[in-house]
């Protein structure tokens, strides 16, 4: 069990960043055309404004709050609020993100499953990729039962210590998170898988901001007569 803890959150990670980085850079180096969101809306527009809306104001909520959470060192917020009233913070602010991106994500998986025109555009990575994001925020929402057995929030740091320890190329960083609820290590799994297929999937548009339509001339669309 020592070693498969070592090479899913020891070594996985690295291959999952790698895959990650090296993907996206030749996608965008060889295939800029396919680099784009793929927005359906225009097939059909029912309900997704407020689904788009739900799922992305949760996931950007979820994704800073990780980012931060994970790698900020424990001693530079330590003279302003403690561990436990971290993961208090974490489990109020990160349940409320999570159940608005779950309902926004199962109306985007149900829309792109059931619509005929939709369903019709859509490719396997495109269905892939929701129903992996949809399992893995309905994961972290099931992780907030076993972390309100213990809220002096120990294990935050050790999930902190480990994300630092990769980032930081030390050994032995899968070691911190050996004996953690398998919730939580299902869920980290989830989520480098998900950065394996990133490259591969229409989240690349994560990495580019719509800055040219700022200044681009508005585009005149008229309806068929």
């Amino acid at each position: 069990m020592s070693y498969l803890n070592t090479l899913i959150f020891g070594i996985y990670p690295y291959i999952a960043l790698a895959v990650l980085f090296i993907g996206s850079w030749v996608r965008y180096d060889h295939g800029q055309f396919t680099w784009k969101a793929g927005s359906s809306q225009m097939l059909r527009k029912k309900n997704m404004a407020l689904a788009s809306g739900l799922f992305h104001a949760g996931i950007l909520v979820i994704f800073f709050g990780h980012f931060v959470g994970l790698l900020t060192p424990h001693w530079v917020y330590e003279p302003f609020i403690t561990p436990g009233q971290k993961q208090v913070m974490a489990i109020v602010v990160g349940g409320v993100a999570g159940v608005a991106c779950l309902i926004g994500a199962l109306m985007l998986l149900v829309r792109r499953l059931t619509d005929p025109r939709v369903r019709a555009s859509s490719s396997f990575a495109d269905n892939m990729i929701i129903l992996l994001l949809t399992l893995q925020v309905a994961l972290g929402l099931l992780t907030i039962f076993p972390t309100l057995g213990h809220l002096d929030g120990g294990t935050m740091l050790k999930f902190s210590a480990w994300a630092q320890g990769i980032l930081t190329f030390q050994g032995g960083s899968a070691a911190h998170i050996a004996d953690v609820h398998w919730l939580y290590k299902l869920h980290i799994f989830l989520g480098l898988t998900i950065f394996v297929v990133f490259p591969f999937t229409r989240l690349v548009h994560m990495f580019s901001a719509p800055l040219e339509y700022l200044t681009r001339r508005y585009q005149v669309v008229r309806k068929r007569a």
